[in-house]
């Protein structure tokens, strides 16, 4: 799935709930990368403060896009968007 940040960013901005979507993420720690893909149902989309920063002033505020989603096997998670996300929005007869 190739995808430029900006793309991402339109798919993310156009979500509604109920929208089936795939969300390939990428973690990094140091040289080790895993890539997780998970598909499922969009429960909600919210931007949500983030307290990553902690040494930031207090009124500098940092937000985090967030979304809600239940997947197939009906596990619950939260996917926070960053600029290793990938996402897409699949057509009822796409989804697995």
């Amino acid at each position: 799935m190739s995808q430029s940040e900006a793309q991402m960013r339109q798919v993310f901005t156009e979500l509604q709930p109920g929208d089936k979507v795939e969300v390939e993420h990428e973690l990094r720690v140091g040289q080790n990368r895993w890539t997780t893909t998970m598909i499922g149902t969009v429960d909600k989309t919210e931007r949500r403060r983030c307290g990553l920063h902690h040494r930031r002033s207090a009124d500098d505020n940092v937000w985090s896009d967030v979304i809600v989603m239940t997947g197939d096997d009906d596990a619950a998670t939260t996917v926070t968007i960053d600029e290793f996300t990938k996402l897409r929005c699949l057509a009822q007869d796409e989804a697995r």
